[in-house]
Order: structure tokens, then sequence, then C-alpha cells
């Protein structure tokens, strides 16, 4: 008679998000611009005038870039821009969960906070060509004049 050896199966392993995506609330989100615009802009026929990549960067050194980036942007008369952020890394060997794409889940919250909130007038999630989830459009406001 042969023994059989128990077989050890590692259980699998689950990343937990403790954010949801935001690319899917601002796809749910009511757009702020003309509806025809809005919808050429998800499809990716407009082309960015300025692109800023996060890649690799703190988020505080992120969050700074990225006024400053918004801020040029505006005063230059810009009107959409992509900012890249990347889609965050996976920690699979993680035992507590952790939020991953940390500039990714930032990003709109910066946008939406001063001295950002009054410069944008929409985010989106980028069409594929562009960088798709891992990059926003950005379209900011008319520069007001005086």
């Amino acid at each position: 008679v042969r023994a059989i050896a128990p077989r050890i199966v590692d259980p699998p392993r689950v990343t937990y998000d403790l954010a949801p995506d935001p690319g899917l609330s601002l796809e749910t989100a009511h757009p702020h611009m003309d509806r025809r615009r809005f919808d050429n802009l998800r499809r990716g026929r407009m082309e960015p005038e300025a692109r800023l990549d996060l890649h690799g960067m703190t988020s505080e050194n992120a969050h700074a870039r990225l006024i400053g980036f918004i801020q040029s942007a505006h005063a230059n008369g810009l009107r959409l821009v992509l900012v890249i952020t990347g889609k965050g890394r996976a920690d699979a060997e993680a035992i507590q969960p952790r939020r991953h794409g940390v500039l990714r889940h930032s990003l709109p919250h910066w946008l939406a906070a001063p001295p950002l909130a009054g410069r944008v007038l929409q985010v989106a999630s980028a069409h594929q060509k562009h960088g798709g989830g891992g990059a926003f459009y950005v379209y900011l406001r008319r520069p007001t004049r005086g």
C-alpha cells in the first residue's frame, strides 16, 4: 500500500483596493462642458495641448508639479492637458490591504481642491490611445481677462 502525501495548496492571493477606481466615478459624473465636446474628449478625438508625466514621483512631489503645471497651462490659455499617473503597482505580498495607484487615486481630489478647483472645468479618464486608465484628461476653464 502506497501512502499519498497531502498536497499543500497556497491560498489564492487577493489584492485589495481601499478606494474605488477614480475612472469609474468620473465616467458617471455629469459633464460640466458642452456634451458634444465631452463625447469627443472621451472618445480620444481631441488632442491634448500639453502633457505631464507623474510616474515614479512621491505624492508630495507629484502634487507640487501638478499645481505648477495646471497654473502654467491655464495662464497660457491651454484648454486640454493630459496628466499621466500610471495605474499603480499592486503588492501581491502585502498582508494588510493597501491602496494601489496613490497618484491615480489622489489626482481627482487634488484637481477639485484649491488652488486648482477654479481652473479645472472637467476631469475624465483618458482614451486608450492617450494612456487609458493610467492617465486623465484635464479640461481647463478659459482664463479670465482683466
